[in-house]
């Protein structure tokens, strides 16, 4: 099965609650992009799956939760910065073979 670009973003106030969803993320290999935020490449079935996890572990405790696909001609279009601590200069990313846009 092709796996398609997914992004989990969440508002949870319980911190206990919205420490377990980031493990959840975690176990299906997505990747951390903010505090409340996970991205990464998943099959239709695995992402059935993690939602039925996510929706199972918020249970009826307050929250919001989203998962959303996105296709790879749109994630090719996103434009992205990324400082590590202590740089002066922003890094653009870009996907190979692809001409970022000017920001």
């Amino acid at each position: 099965m092709d796996e398609v670009s997914t992004y989990v973003l969440y508002d949870i106030p319980d911190d206990g609650v919205r420490t377990k969803i980031a493990e959840v993320c975690k176990d299906y290999g997505l990747e951390r992009i903010q505090f409340s935020a996970f991205s990464g490449s998943l099959t239709r079935n695995m992402r059935e799956e993690l939602f039925l996890r996510l929706r199972d572990t918020l249970g009826q405790r307050a929250g919001k939760i989203l998962l959303q696909p996105v296709c790879e001609k749109d994630v090719r279009l996103g434009l992205r910065v990324e400082n590590e601590d202590g740089d002066t200069e922003p890094a653009q990313t870009e996907t190979p073979g692809e001409r970022p846009e000017t920001v």
